[in-house]
């Protein structure tokens, strides 16, 4: 009964709350799976880091991807988790859960790409070669899309009011000048590359260019190719002189019904599951112990 709530809390949740419990999953398994078997964590996971090698790469192009699931630190994971869901809740403010997916993904992409690049054409690399693991460029995506498309949103930190843009430029600036200093110069890369492409995308947004639909549309087929093939309903056809008008009654009653959930199913998808209403929730929830 616990395992069944869980999961019915997790597909009513955000997509924010789904890509936090999807990293700390992953961080999880990783953790544990390489204590028990005394590996290392890099060795671990090895199917799913991204390397900086080009052969590697072409033999393992997903990683591109699935790097941006992996950490192998605890306060490594934790402030990624903790930007993502609280520039996440700004971006779902304006935008649908597909579209923050759409940035987290191909900021996770661009991220991915310019770390290899770095590392394969920068001259200052050369002596640096490793693997790349964390959300950072994915956030960082996020933080940057949401404080271009809209930079004087305004929160309170104590008693001063400051911009979205501010804090998003600050960040943005601190990772460029860590750059020639910081030991991890490889991940900062991966966040300036995210950072660009959020900056980009935020912009091109503006002027009415969505540069991300193809990759929705992309995201759409895959999820097309799991999902069972409805068959055609047998049609009989009855001759009768008397008809009941009871199960017509019922017919509309259960359209009414499903009406409502795919009204709170819209808004959710909109605006967030803490977007509804007590009743809201309520229902839906009766709606999903009855199915």
């Amino acid at each position: 009964m616990a395992i069944t709530n869980l999961s019915y809390k997790y597909k009513m949740s955000s997509i924010v709350v789904k890509l936090i419990v999807i990293n700390t999953i992953a961080f999880l398994v990783v953790s544990l799976g390489s204590f028990i078997f005394r590996m290392n964590p890099g060795y671990f996971s090895r199917w799913f880091v991204l390397s900086d090698d080009l052969d590697t790469l072409l033999f393992r192009p997903w990683t591109l991807i699935t790097y941006g699931f992996l950490h192998f630190g605890f306060f490594h994971i934790l402030f990624n988790m903790i930007w993502l869901y609280w520039f996440g809740q700004f971006v779902l403010n304006l935008f649908t859960g597909k579209r923050l997916l759409t940035v987290y993904l191909l900021g996770a992409l661009f991220g991915g790409l310019l770390f290899v690049l770095s590392y394969n054409f920068f001259p200052v690399f050369d002596d640096h070669k490793g693997y790349l693991i964390g959300a950072s460029g994915a956030v960082t995506a996020i933080m940057i899309f949401i404080a271009t498309y809209t930079p004087n949103t305004e929160f309170r930190i104590f008693s001063f009011t400051i911009k979205l843009w501010h804090i998003a430029l600050f960040l943005f600036l601190l990772d460029l000048v860590r750059i020639p200093t910081s030991g991890n110069a490889g991940g900062l890369m991966a966040h300036v590359g995210g950072g660009v492409f959020g900056y980009f995308y935020a912009v091109q947004l503006a002027k009415g260019n969505d540069i991300g639909k193809w990759f929705e549309n992309f995201m759409d087929w895959i999820a097309n190719l799991f999902k069972p093939r409805t068959k055609k309903p047998f049609r009989k056809v009855h001759r009768t002189r008397h008809t009941s008008s009871k199960p017509a009654k019922n017919q509309d009653q259960k359209s009414d019904y499903q009406k409502k959930v795919d009204s709170i199913l819209d808004k959710i998808s909109q605006s967030g599951y803490e977007s509804l209403t007590k009743a809201e929730k309520d229902f839906l929830f009766k709606a999903g112990k009855d199915d």
